[in-house]
């Protein structure tokens, strides 16, 4: 890589250090809309042109950088940088420092009489919340003896220069409406094609996603969820997809931000046929969005509720989503490095295709669990899904997860949530409840073989809702005994007890586990 003079590698999930360190110094480089960390290394003053815009840059600007005789274009913006803005980058033919974390109250020099950043044009250090004092900057220039003294033959040479400058933009704008336009301007340049999000600047995809749904007209929304609405969106090119776009209240509250920024995060890490695919994001301050694979079925907790749909949903199809779901878990707690705990494990965050397939969504509390940390945490999740210890243990763990696809698995068999079930689960009346009464009454009871895949789903969702989690089995436990385990009835689906499940200590833990 010695010999590369131009650098492009924008929107393509990248992460860690800038990797310049691995190559001689390229004239043009491109890394915007990834997922760099870490601090700006030094090396990158040897750049002539150099985007690393969106992404999650820390610390302070290199001072090396600041003296830096090649660089003449940089764009920060859209990171997390820190400190001080130094005077010498203003002078770049172009510079964009927007939306970091300066701190421009230490711009201020006891030497000078002009802070650092009023050296800047304004719309290079946009913030909302961190904006330079730019007023401040007109007053020192007009107290400042040597400003009042130019300022009569600065007026004399911008007065002319904007005068003359206007007259053209009038003579552009008659012009321009005379000249008659194209029909369908700009057709042909669109592909409609939605992975262009990812491996170019976003603008097509964007303009055709803004046509698709007619900016977001409420029509195209099929869903809501605790930050955002769930649109669908037709293409040009016939492609369907979801769109969550975060309401504009939410986008201006940093914890909805960075719960939406985490989703990204969460889905350029994992790849499973049971978890929804991330096609696109766009993470711009005044409309952010993720643009999903189109679920046609909408979410488990719809299709339960609804009358028709629920009786298509039938006993061999209502396994397969306890499968799919049990496959997906396992692999984010198993063969994800750090593993991932989801956190919101419920009917509504489990969709489904025109199959009836189940795959695992939202990920915007999800975590990746740290070995050597404690992993303490707010609560966060769905009520009547969350775990009872992180009540008092504030613990994130696997188990969190495990207990909470016990819900979503009694309550896929059910057809409702089994919160009053799990209550009463100690109750001498509940043991003694058939099992048969539990299931959806909607449905006609199970044969003979279904009946046994029903029995060993309920033995293990029983398990998951283990009141001591370090007896609840692991979910790779659970993927395992449904993708090979047969349990052998030796009665009739009809006389089988719920005692007799909670007693059937398949994975060799406990058989005791509630109270």
């Amino acid at each position: 890589m010695d010999k590369v003079f131009c650098l492009h590698l924008s929107s393509n999930q990248l992460y860690g250090s800038i990797p310049l360190e691995t190559m001689k110094c390229p004239h043009t480089v491109d890394l915007s809309f990834n997922f760099f960390n870490g601090s700006i290394t030094s090396r990158i003053g040897c750049v002539s042109d150099l985007n690393l815009s969106h992404n999650f840059l820390v610390g302070e600007i290199s001072p090396l950088l600041k003296m830096s005789f090649v660089l003449s274009r940089l764009d920060l913006s859209y990171n997390n940088l820190s400190g001080k803005v130094h005077k010498e980058l203003a002078s770049l033919s172009y510079i964009n420092l927007s939306y970091n974390s300066f701190d421009f109250s230490q711009d201020l020099d006891s030497k000078l009489e002009v802070p650092d950043y009023c050296f800047f044009q304004e719309d290079s250090l946009i913030d909302d919340h961190h904006m330079p004092n730019f007023t401040y900057c007109n007053v020192l220039n007009e107290t400042n003896p040597q400003s009042r003294k130019n300022k009569p033959i600065i007026v004399l040479i911008v007065l002319p220069v904007i005068f003359f400058s206007v007259v053209i933009l009038l003579l552009i704008l008659y012009f321009s409406r005379c000249i008659p336009k194209k029909k369908c301007e700009g057709i042909s340049t669109k592909n409609g094609d939605l992975f262009s999000i990812w491996n170019y600047d976003g603008k097509i995809a964007f303009e055709d996603i803004i046509e698709a749904t007619e900016d977001f007209d409420l029509k195209y929304c099929i869903g809501t969820g605790a930050y955002g609405c769930v649109y669908r969106a037709q293409l040009p090119s016939g492609n369907i997809v979801a769109l969550k776009k975060l309401h504009c209240v939410e986008s201006q509250n940093p914890s909805f931000d960075k719960s939406f920024r985490n989703e990204v995060k969460m889905f350029t890490k994992i790849h499973h046929k049971n978890i929804v695919k991330l096609h696109g994001f766009c993470l711009h301050n005044r409309c952010k969005f993720l643009v999903y694979q189109y679920m046609e079925r909408g979410s488990l907790f719809y299709t339960l509720s609804n009358e028709v749909e629920a009786k298509e949903l039938n006993w061999s199809k209502r396994v397969n989503v306890i499968k799919g779901m049990a496959e997906a878990l396992s692999y984010m707690h198993h063969d994800c490095s750090p593993p991932i705990v989801h956190r919101d494990v419920t009917s509504s965050n489990v969709l489904l295709n025109s199959k009836l397939e189940a795959y695992i969504s939202d990920f915007g509390t999800a975590r990746l669990l740290q070995p050597d940390t404690s992993n303490q945490t707010l609560v966060v999740g769905t009520r009547g899904y969350i775990a009872p210890e992180l009540a008092y243990t504030l613990s994130v763990t696997k188990k969190c997860d495990v207990y909470s696809f016990g819900v979503v698995t009694l309550e896929t068999l059910m057809g409702k949530h089994p919160g009053d079930l799990i209550l009463s689960l100690s109750n001498p009346r509940t043991e003694n409840m058939f099992v048969k009464d539990l299931l959806d009454s909607r449905l006609p009871l199970p044969l003979w073989r279904e009946a046994q895949d029903i029995i060993l789903v309920i033995t293990l969702a029983l398990s998951c809702l283990c009141s001591k989690p370090n007896l609840r089995p692991s979910m790779q436990q659970v993927a395992e005994k449904l993708s090979s385990f047969k349990l052998v009835l030796s009665l009739s689906f009809h006389e089988i007890l719920i005692r007799e499940l909670m007693s059937q200590d398949i994975f060799h833990l406990s058989l005791k586990c509630q109270g």
